[in-house]
């Protein structure tokens, strides 16, 4: 008999069973309905045009499969993968961004440059909505300014490359460089880019920090942003100084393009600051001390010094006699007697030479330098060679309006002036009687040797002709001569050849004359008394008038003397009579 208890138990048993395998067949269902629609969800955010991240799965020579999520894996061109050089530029493994280009059930097409671009125009929207930046890179220039490169071709016009007018854009292209998006137009693929926007942002905070730090006094750095002229402008922050020319050296510069370059770095001092008017003045030799204070201390006067020539000019040479202390050689005390035309023919920028100090003014930091005193001065030799009365014979080198140049040696030349040429011609210009290269006589006048002249002249050859005047005719004495020239102040009479005497109005009459011309003409022939006779200026003032009271006296003398004669006549006579 079976037991009802145990029947009962196997029963249960069975039952529990059942219920968990339908559980369990339950749980299955359950589970490949949840796969299934995660599966197809999946298969339903793989749409076209939208961008999905994928793994590369497979490579070959022509195709990259990349596995999106997709029942099926996607295929892209493997050109979309390879750099300039043609290299490949992905592996097996790698992530990706894709754009889902078309789509089938069994075939998915993605792009991956199509992918890049609608990252790019993201990118853009939200620079240009946000105020944030795109990073590109210059390529080319084109006309009104610059196309560059963020993925694809943007515009950057000129007037948006600096804060500053840009001359040279081609410097910028192949630079890479962040830009502010000023307009797009999808519809037409078109970005505006700024790069000037950027800068003026970044100059604002910069300023603002060196306004706040800025004072008189304080040293700083800079970049040389731009060269003029008359000095530079450097970048201290945000905000340009001006560093003068006077203030850049103590000694002389003559452009600031020799010393400086654009985007120099340089440590200024500040020595003026407007903080209304943002104006700084900047100074580069007060960081170093005047060479100029105490400067005639350590160069006296007559001292030998070397230095550096380091400039030529058509009036002299410049010599460095140490860093920022410089002296000139006047181009007339570089020879005692060569003749020069420019400094360049006896010295070169760079020359090392020997000077004599001839002045120093600290006041006006100017040093005079001398070439000449460090030689043998030959102008000493030449008065001990030749003494003042010395005859000589030398060709004329030169002919000019006031005399003539005798070449006596070499580099010197001896001077004979116009009014040392005769004593009796009047020469209105050397030339009507001599020439270039006629050998001559003449005599020694004077060796100047302090201001380098040598004097000649022909007429002291023979004896001046108005001393021997003097000793033929004595004051009173009457002569007969031609009228050379009548004028409205007195008569010009010749009394010899070359030497005239001059009758003045005043003294052709007792009676009041108007104008000698209403009694003299040029030919005439008067008697007139000399009245003096000055050697040095060779004048001789002669009297019309007082030539009949010198006739009177002559007269009365030879009365005198005949009566004389006649007594002594008539003594000699008694004497011989015999009484």
């Amino acid at each position: 008999m079976v037991n009802e208890d145990n029947l009962i138990t196997e029963q249960e048993e069975q039952k529990e069973n059942e219920s968990e395998e339908i559980k369990s067949q339950e749980k299955e269902q359950e589970d490949n309905l949840s796969f299934v629609e995660l599966y197809e969800k999946s298969v339903q955010d793989v749409s076209t045009g939208k961008i999905v991240t994928g793994k590369i799965v497979q490579m070959s020579e022509d195709l990259v499969m990349v596995d999106v999520g997709y029942k099926t894996e996607g295929r892209l061109n493997i050109n979309e993968f390879k750099d300039e050089n043609g290299d490949i530029t992905v592996s097996v493994g790698d992530e990706i961004d894709v754009l889902v280009d078309r789509k089938r059930e069994d075939d998915l097409i993605l792009s991956r440059e199509k992918a890049v671009k609608v990252k790019i125009w993201d990118d853009v929207i939200h620079a240009h909505d946000s105020g944030g930046t795109v990073q590109g890179t210059v390529l080319k220039r084109v006309k009104g300014g610059l196309s560059v490169d963020i993925g694809f071709i943007a515009f950057l016009p000129g007037s948006q490359v600096d804060v500053h007018p840009v001359k040279d854009l081609d410097r910028y292209v192949g630079q890479t460089l962040d830009f502010d998006v000023l307009k797009y137009d999808r519809k037409r693929s078109n970005v505006v880019l700024s790069r000037k926007s950027i800068l003026e942002r970044e100059q604002t905070d910069k300023k603002k920090k060196t306004l706040e730090t800025l004072e008189v006094g304080k040293v700083v750095e800079g970049v040389v942003k731009n060269i003029t002229d008359y000095g530079i402008f450097i970048d201290l922050g945000g905000i340009d100084g001006l560093l003068h020319i006077t203030d850049m050296s103590w000694g002389r510069i003559r452009h600031p393009s020799e010393s400086f370059s654009r985007d120099d770095k340089i440590t200024v001092k500040v020595l003026s600051f407007d903080r209304e008017k943002e104006r700084v003045s900047l100074g580069l030799k007060q960081l170093t001390e005047n060479p100029w204070d105490n400067i005639d201390e350590r160069y006296a006067i007559n001292e030998i010094v070397e230095g550096k020539t380091v400039s030529l000019t058509d009036y002299g040479a410049f010599v460095e006699l140490e860093p920022g202390v410089e002296g000139l050689i006047h181009v007339s005390e570089m020879f005692w007697t060569k003749k020069m035309r420019h400094p360049s023919k006896i010295l070169s920028v760079g020359d090392s030479v020997k000077v004599m100090v001839l002045d120093v003014n600290p006041e006006s930091k100017r040093v005079s330098l001398g070439l000449k005193q460090t030689m043998e001065n030959p102008w000493i030799a030449l008065k001990e060679s030749y003494p003042a009365g010395t005859v000589i014979m030398g060709k004329i080198r030169n002919v000019t309006d006031f005399g003539i140049f005798i070449g006596i040696e070499d580099d010197i030349d001896g001077l004979i002036h116009v009014s040392d040429i005769s004593w009796r011609k009047r020469i209105k210009h050397p030339s009507e009687f001599y020439k270039k290269g006629q050998e001559i006589e003449a005599v020694v006048l004077n060796v100047d040797v302090e201001n380098e002249k040598f004097s000649l002249g022909i007429k002291q050859l023979e004896k001046n002709p108005w001393e021997e005047l003097r000793e033929k005719f004595g004051i009173g004495a009457v002569i007969s001569g031609k009228v050379t020239n009548v004028t409205d102040f007195g008569v010009f009479v010749e009394i010899e050849e070359g030497i005239e005497g001059l009758v003045h109005i005043s003294e052709i009459s007792h009676e009041r004359v108007k104008s000698a011309k209403e009694i003299y003409s040029v030919g005439d022939t008067v008697s007139a008394a000399i009245k003096n006779i000055d050697v040095d200026s060779q004048k001789v003032g002669l009297s019309i008038k007082d030539c009949e009271a010198a006739s009177d006296a002559s007269s009365q003398n030879q009365y005198v003397n005949n009566k004389e004669k006649v007594v002594s006549n008539l003594g000699e006579i008694l004497s011989g009579i015999k009484v």
